[in-house]
């Protein structure tokens, strides 16, 4: 394992004391163990330190004034190098969901024309520097404000109008970025209606913008950016500047400011007395249900493992894919927080035929064949629909399970629920028989508790009217055998099976 970061200077020393923990979290993110994680994170952090000198002192050719916040730049460092890693004939020590994802289109959003680049990032860009860092800290990594606003020299006492200020500014960036856009009539026919939605949290989304959202990369990716909701622009930001991996590492985040929360208060700068603001910050945009669609997921085309048992990138055709959606957690095997975790979506590789959405980041659970823990089956007023309180009677949904594609350790599959009565919200749940785990999902946001999985509805496509289809996709890991779920249900009602 190599040695840590050596700073040369004061200036590297701050960066250090502030920023390796969360480049090595996001570098944990991007590998297959510890210590290919700190390889990555050295070489990742002393690059990207390069770029903040380079950012700073104006000789970076083809830098805007306003640069991105020097954490994001050194996250941004970490995925650099790790395509770096993929090219010289290291990408067997990557996550292999990264890997896929580096061979994807949506990786090639991030070198490609300007304004094909995600929204989030064109925004964050154009904030003033001041601006872009108390966004990124504040949102993303979810320290307390008073701490945020002295790191930047801030007054504390008005760091809060400050960055409710700033929110309004990112949203506003992003929504010019989206009219600068080339997009086509239909998108801009529905530009202007959905900053009037999202801008309004009470308004109700009409129902032609919903399935356009459903099915439009752009302005899903719009939607997220533009949310008003208090964890919006932080899950926008995590996906739009990071690309891979991003609803993870914000999940990270979110559980190391708790675990701060949590620990005994020491002396330090780090440290006041303001507990309610941190708990707010930190607890307050937990990845508990998806937001809106997100095209950074949406408009993915990634190859599979094709059987390759070494992961390598395979060629296939992938026209004629359906994106997915939505923002995502993923935890790496091994890692403490991969006993149960609470996900939606982030970019997925593609299908190995055409019509199936691809998949993307999500949960991991461990690989144990432990009976589960008792799931709750009951409806309440959030999640049952009218005629669906009880599981008396005939079966209120259809569910069918598709194993899209399988490989050596890993399979993609999909899910289709028809409910016969309308819902305003729906939970399906299913239980695996051989201790399959969920790695990356998309369309819903899930859970998974020892072979029970829930997944659950995401913002955009929660009411589903009688006869209508909820459907979302996932991939899955496997060992010795890979039968078909059972017990699906939907909002505590069990399901008839097609197979």
């Amino acid at each position: 394992m190599p040695d840590l970061p050596t700073p040369q200077d004061d200036a590297e020393k701050a960066l250090f004391s502030e920023y390796w923990d969360a480049v090595l979290s996001y570098a944990e993110l991007c590998t297959t163990g510890p210590s290919a994680a700190a390889q990555l994170a050295h070489e990742a952090f002393a690059r990207g330190v390069r770029e903040i000198r380079a950012a700073e002192t104006g000789t970076a050719r083809g830098r805007r004034s306003a640069r991105l916040p020097r954490l994001a730049l050194l996250l941004t460092a970490v995925r650099t190098t790790a395509a770096d890693w993929a090219d010289t004939g290291q990408g067997d020590r990557l996550d292999p969901g990264l890997r896929q994802w580096l061979a994807s289109e949506q990786a090639a959003r991030y070198t490609g024309p300007p304004l094909t680049r995600p929204l989030a990032l064109r925004g964050l860009r154009d904030l003033p520097q001041a601006d872009a860092e108390l966004l990124w800290l504040a949102d993303v990594e979810a320290l307390p404000l008073s701490v945020a606003a002295r790191r930047l020299g801030l007054d504390p006492d008005t760091a809060a109008g400050e960055l409710d200020r700033v929110r309004d500014q990112f949203r506003n960036r992003c929504h010019r970025a989206q009219l600068d856009s080339p997009t086509d009539a239909e998108c801009r026919s529905y530009a202007r209606l959905l900053d009037a939605v999202t801008r309004s949290p009470a308004a109700d989304t009409p129902d032609d913008l919903t399935r356009h959202l459903a099915s439009c990369p752009r302005c899903a990716e719009a939607s997220s950016c533009l949310s008003t909701s208090p964890a919006g622009p932080a899950e926008a930001l995590a996906e739009g500047v990071l690309g891979w991996g991003g609803p993870a590492y914000l999940e990270r985040r979110r559980r190391a400011a708790d675990a701060r929360l949590d620990a005994p208060h020491t002396s330090g700068a780090d440290h006041d007395d303001t507990s309610s603001e941190r708990k707010v910050l930190a607890r307050g945009g937990l990845l508990g249900t998806a937001l809106l669609v997100s095209a950074l997921a949406l408009a993915v085309s990634l190859m599979p493992f094709g059987g390759d048992p070494a992961g390598e990138r395979v060629a296939h055709p992938g026209a004629g894919e359906r994106p997915a959606s939505g923002p995502g957690v993923s935890l790496p095997p091994g890692t403490p927080e991969a006993s149960s975790t609470t996900a939606a979506t982030n970019p997925r590789p593609s299908a190995p035929r055409t019509g199936k959405p691809a998949p993307t980041r999500s949960s991991a659970a461990p690989p144990d064949k432990r009976d589960p823990e008792p799931e709750p089956q009951g409806t309440s007023s959030a999640t049952s629909a009218p005629g669906a309180t009880g599981s008396a009677g005939p079966a209120a949904c259809r569910a069918e399970y598709d194993l899209v594609y399988q490989w050596p350790d890993g399979f993609q599959a999909e899910v289709t629920v028809v409910t016969h009565v309308p819902v305003d919200s729906w939970r399906v749940d299913f239980t695996f028989r051989d201790g399959q785990r969920i790695r990356q999902m998309w369309d819903a946001g899930v859970t998974q508790r020892d072979d029970h999985v829930t997944a659950t509805a995401p913002h955009y496509n929660r009411s589903i009217p009688a006869d209508g289809k909820i459907a979302f996709g996932f991939i899955g890991a496997w060992n010795g055998s890979n039968n078909p779920p059972t017990g699906f249900a939907l909002n505590g009602r069990p399901c008839e099976t097609v197979r």
